[in-house]
């Protein structure tokens, strides 16, 4: 028969199982709190592998010769990731083709107990009992079935109302609270934001683990698919009802979901944020206080991206799940282990190892590569005589044609329409023009032109019709605009 102490050390020693109190309670516990909590932040949940381990190696490196060697442990940043990631407290994934890291459920929790923890002692104030006793009321009524003691609540509860209503109508002013009490109660507000992290990443855990679970089960080919799909529909479900964390997800859902209250929330925060008192709250407090509804989306979309994840990945298993090739890779894998485990021991530290240049070939007597033809295959047919045009100077018009603008002749013949000093319509100028400078090149020079001499907009809408090299038309419309006169030799 167990002792109540023996009991209660058993106890204890599987709390400290855990890997959030296994983190807390290691030597170099400093260490890893200050490397996460600088690494992943809010707006940076995850970090690429390599990134990881190189901020790693700098922070450890300036504390080494911050005179910090001695408390530090021994090894590159890229064993200490990885020992992290072996404990638990960090979790290994690819995510859009890349390799990253995020904390576990575990960090979070323990970050959060050591951000308490040296933020100053957690005090029983008059907030947080009231948040007990309502929070102990409304289980009551809830517990309750008794209708007539449900009425009484509810009669009692208006009349109270009624009574601070009645006071604020005859009074015409609002009693104003303490700064104080004030100070405590969005104390207990930032104690209760703090616990949302965690609850989210144990959410999005649990639905890995299911994931993981299922996918098992579906490569283990011993249960039919929809046996082992409904299991797992039955599982997401309890998530969602049967634990605390996901009661808070699903609470926070349904706060997220409603617009107005949405907004109730963000106006009440600004109030609270815009009072005296919260300049006697430390700077992150203020910026917890604000950053409730973003902190909440945050954790959605984390357990709202492990979900899509976890569908996706039990959708592709499900669609190319083959028993056969995967009972072979296991297969594979098994005696690789098996090889590992006999060569080990026979092995000293820096034994040389013969690597495998290349796969062994399979030892196949003969392959056919292609099929009988009873017919040769057919020869191309042959290429048509084609000859360049003899006449350079022929060829070289006719590329000048469907070049770009001519600037020259357009110029001249603008300055010649200008002549006077008249003010030209550009448009009208395009339209009376030969038609070797009407093309829709042309008109883009002509405008060009136009522009350098400091056209003016009309504010009307003009149409030109451009005639290409082939005698194809192409009508344009612009803004109209006109151009003064302007000696050609300027352009």
């Amino acid at each position: 028969m167990i002792t109540r102490v023996e009991g209660a050390y058993l106890g204890a020693v599987r709390a400290f199982g855990n890997p959030m109190l296994d983190l807390l309670h290691k030597r170099h516990a400093p260490l890893v709190v200050s490397v996460l909590s600088l690494l992943f932040t809010a707006e940076r949940p995850t970090v690429p592998v390599a990134e990881a381990h190189t901020e790693t190696g700098e922070m450890l490196d300036r504390l080494r010769a911050a005179g910090y060697g001695d408390d530090l442990p021994t090894g590159s940043a890229r064993d200490l990731c990885r020992y992290w990631a072996e404990k638990g407290w960090l979790v290994r994934q690819v995510t859009d083709d890349v390799e990253v890291y995020r904390l576990s459920a575990h960090a979070v929790g323990a970050l959060e107990v050591a951000g308490r923890a040296g933020g100053g002692r957690a005090r029983v104030s008059q907030s947080r009992v009231r948040t007990l006793l309502d929070a102990v009321e409304h289980l009551a009524q809830d517990a309750d079935p008794d209708v007539m003691v449900r009425i009484a609540r509810l009669d009692a509860q208006i009349a109270r109302l009624q009574a601070e209503l009645d006071q604020v109508q005859r009074t015409g002013s609002v009693a104003e609270v303490d700064d104080d009490e004030l100070l405590e109660e969005a104390d207990n507000v930032v104690h209760l934001v703090r616990e949302l992290p965690a609850d989210f990443a144990r959410v999005a855990e649990s639905i890995k683990s299911m994931q993981h679970d299922v996918v098992t089960a579906l490569r283990g080919d011993d249960r039919p698919t929809g046996e082992v799909l409904r299991e797992y529909l039955r599982r997401a479900e309890q998530v969602m009802d049967a634990t605390a964390e996901g009661r808070a997800f699903v609470g926070a859902l349904r706060l997220l979901g409603d617009p107005e209250r949405r907004d109730d929330l963000a106006a009440q925060l600004d109030v609270v944020l815009r009072h005296r008192f919260t300049q006697r709250m430390d700077p992150r407090q203020r910026q917890a206080l604000a950053e409730v509804v973003l902190q909440i989306e945050r954790g959605i979309g984390q357990v709202l991206a492990a979900q899509r994840e976890a569908s996706s990945v039990i959708t592709a298993q499900v669609r190319h799940h083959d028993p056969l090739r995967d009972r072979e890779v296991d297969d594979l894998l098994r005696d690789v282990m098996s090889g590992l485990a006999a060569w080990l021991p026979g092995t000293r530290r820096g034994l040389a190892v013969d690597p495998l240049r290349r796969l062994p070939v399979a030892d196949v007597d003969s392959l056919r590569l292609t099929t009988g033809e009873l017919c040769p295959p057919a020869p191309p047919a042959p290429l048509e005589d084609w000859a360049d045009d003899t006449d350079p100077d022929a060829a070289r018009a006719a590329a000048r044609a469907w070049g770009g603008p001519h600037y020259d002749q357009i110029a001249q013949y603008l300055a010649a329409l200008t002549d006077g000093g008249a003010v030209v319509d550009v448009a009208e100028a395009f339209a009376a023009a030969p038609d070797q400078i009407r093309r829709p090149v042309d008109l883009l020079g002509l405008l060009e032109i136009a522009h350098r001499r400091t056209m003016t907009e009309t504010g009307a809408v003009a149409f030109a019709d451009a005639v290409r090299p082939d005698g194809t038309r192409r009508r344009f419309a612009f803004a109209a605009v006109t151009t003064p006169r302007e000696d050609a030799t300027d352009e």
